[in-house]
């Protein structure tokens, strides 16, 4: 059933739950709670720990009347406590907390405690009766999005829950009992309801078994799909005449990964190949080969990278390599217009650009090849499956290959990417001095500047990036207030730009080639400064609040610099002094490995915050964790290869249900046809 016509919800709220990806009712059961706030076990007012979430009960004795204070905010207080301590409540934009409140009632308060030991103080509690509290201890809370609150959700979830049908079960019942797993409407029920952290246990077991199942599922579907014989079956080629043409050697690494392509190139079927390598490791010599293998034969290949400026970068590079060999190449973009954009169709279409580097314009309907034999996306986590598919739709079953500069675990990389084989790249070419990397405080700022200045005077260039400051505030206003209030005074002389994500494509284009050009000495900026961009002067990267990044963040980050002469250094400003974040910032100042990295993030973050929520491609998980998870996703992809290996498609009618899962977890990836 469609959201809107769910009983309190419309045509406004519709929207507004759109953005959290509900469309349906069946999304909105299965939009499960983030966390818990259990009330089961208040703390005394004096008890409460600092600084820290947590339940707090406590008697209203007192209310204080309404103040407007700077901003044109509204405050109001609220003054409550126990037998241990006082509690004042704090309350700002919320003029009817106050009659919600009664004098001499017992209440439950959920928030961070701060004040002094005789007097505590709240801000903004979640706030339920005591008796509420203990009639339901668990309640749930829940992603939230502008207009749309923990406890509207909880709301809708009743209504929903209540008129919905039975919730089908899409496992067997062999499975069930061979991993001791509840129904799937138990599951749905305890995961929204929940009467005890046992039946949450319960629930989240069942749950993310099964959406690890229909992500392996889905993943084995797509390889099946593409498991037909290859429109661009190739004989092997010789590589010696490529590689002796550039004016360095390739490492063992690339020479292995470049094998490893031109061995599927050989098959029957075709490629679908990840190339992994660390920052600087290479990945486009490898394309390029695979390039100069695939024309050695007759076949046009495609380069699609996520922006113009790194299409324009690959375009340029691949020029270098592969022209004085005879390849043709040309430059598909957006910017290309009219006559221009006209004749590099028509080359593509005659068989005259033997390569194509663009960006997403590469997909268009109007862009025909004569011969695609072999297709590259760069940085995939930027296209997805659905997009790579799309570019592999331009011929028939072209062999395709994938690059990433984040470097992943091979064993969970082999789970993520199970539509995909992969190659890494675990060696630097020679002669790339690694990125001298510090960690300071910001008492400390002063003299980074005047470092900074030294570098600017020898005629360098910088970075300067900033995250998002303030949970309240967009990245635009933080990145510009220290554009305005901090960079420009203290770099007077010097010019400075600034990037942000609300800078449409063509204003980012336009003053990340700036920086390339050498018309900027230092850009500030969010972490939109483009991956893989090459500004070999630029040896300095400044990056404020880095605690805010997981380390492999970081590490792509300081992959900016280094890509010149001379000395590179990265500075990380931040200004906790946490023994977790201190032990972090110090291992990157320790390490370059960008695989030792990734691991040391994985092991310390977890993969929410290593992989963000775009899951590199895959489709969003609801529930599951892929690290802390990974007991349950092996035993999940086990399974999927045996159901495949039984019913390849999965039509089998005892499978209809373990089908509809998989696609529905893709649905808006792509469609398992």
């Amino acid at each position: 059933m469609d959201i809107r016509y769910l009983k309190g919800v419309g045509e406004k709220r519709a929207a507004q739950l759109a953005k959290l990806g509900i469309f349906t009712v069946d999304d909105l059961l299965g939009f499960y709670p983030r966390d818990y706030v259990d009330y089961s076990r208040p703390y005394p007012v004096a008890s409460a720990p600092y600084d820290v979430k947590c339940v707090v009960r406590a008697t209203v004795y007192g209310k204080g009347a309404l103040t407007r204070i700077r901003g044109g905010k509204q405050m109001v207080k609220i003054l409550a406590g126990d037998d241990t301590a006082g509690l004042s409540l704090v309350y700002f934009n919320n003029p009817y907390i106050s009659q919600k409140l009664e004098v001499g009632t017992e209440y439950c308060f959920f928030g961070k405690v701060g004040g002094g030991f005789a007097q505590r103080e709240m801000v903004n509690p979640v706030m339920l009766t005591a008796e509420a509290a203990s009639a339901t201890p668990l309640v749930p809370v829940y992603p939230q999005t502008e207009g749309i609150n923990s406890n509207y959700l909880a709301k809708c979830m009743r209504t929903a829950f209540a008129a919905a049908p039975d919730i089908p079960e899409p496992l067997p019942a062999w499975m069930l009992q061979k991993y001791r797993l509840c129904p799937k409407a138990d599951a749905v029920r305890m995961i929204h309801f929940p009467r005890s952290t046992a039946e949450i246990a319960s629930a989240r077991r069942r749950l993310i078994f099964e959406e690890l199942l229909a992500l392996q599922l889905g993943l084995l579907l797509l390889r099946s799909r593409d498991a037909t014989l290859t429109g661009a079956p190739m004989k092997p080629v010789d590589l010696q005449p490529f590689w002796a043409s550039l004016p360095f050697s390739p490492t063992g690494a690339q020479k292995r990964a470049a094998q490893e392509i031109l061995a599927d190139f050989n098959k029957l079927s075709p490629m679908n190949r990840l190339l992994q390598g660390d920052v600087g490791s290479g990945k486009t010599l490898v394309a390029a080969a695979g390039i100069y293998a695939a024309w050695k034969n007759g076949y046009q290949s495609a380069l699609m990278a996520p922006t113009e400026i790194l299409a324009a970068q690959h375009a340029e590079t691949l020029r270098r390599m592969l022209e004085p060999l005879g390849v043709r190449v040309a430059l598909l973009t957006g910017s290309v217009k009219g006559a221009a954009k006209k004749a590099v169709r028509k080359a593509i279409a005659e068989g005259e650009a033997d390569l194509v580097v663009g960006t997403h314009a590469v997909l268009g309907p109007d862009v025909e090849f004569r011969k695609l034999g072999f297709a590259v996306t760069d940085e995939q986590h930027r296209f997805g499956v659905r997009q790579r598919s799309a570019l592999a739709g331009k011929a028939d079953h072209p062999h395709l290959l994938v690059m990433s500069a984040t470097p992943i675990p091979r064993t969970l990389g082999l789970l993520m990417f199970g539509d995909l084989d992969i190659s890494i790249l675990d060696e630097l070419p020679p002669g790339r001095t690694p990125v001298k990397t510090y960690a300071i405080t910001g008492k400390k700022r002063a003299d980074m500047y005047g470092f900074l200045k030294a570098q600017l005077a020898a005629g360098r260039q910088a970075y300067i990036v900033c995250p998002v400051i303030d949970e309240s505030e967009t990245d635009m206003q933080s990145v510009t207030s220290y554009y305005e209030e901090t960079a420009r005074p203290l770099l007077e002389g010097y010019r400075v730009g600034l990037m942000h994500g609300r800078l449409k494509a063509a204003e980012k284009n336009a003053v990340m080639q700036q920086f390339k050009d050498g018309e900027l000495d230092v850009l500030v900026s969010t972490t939109v400064i483009e991956v893989g961009v090459d500004v070999p002067n630029a040896n300095l990267i400044v990056i404020e609040n880095a605690e805010r990044y997981g380390l492999s963040a970081l590490h792509q980050l300081r992959g900016r610099v280094g890509r010149g002469k001379g000395e590179a250094y990265c500075i990380l400003i931040s200004d906790h002094t946490g023994e977790a974040v201190k032990k972090r910032l110090s291992f990157l100042c320790h390490t370059t490995d960008g695989f030792a990295i990734a691991k040391f993030d994985l092991e310390t973050r977890g993969p929410g915050d290593f992989f963000g929520s775009r899951q590199h491609g895959l489709p969003s998980l609801h529930i599951a964790d892929l690290m802390a998870d990974s007991k349950a996703l092996y035993a999940a992809q086990q399974e999927a290869i045996d159901l495949v290996a039984a019913d390849p498609g999965l039509r089998q009618p005892e499978n209809a249900g373990l089908r509809a899962l998989a696609e529905g977890l893709f649905r808006e990836q792509t469609a398992l046809n």
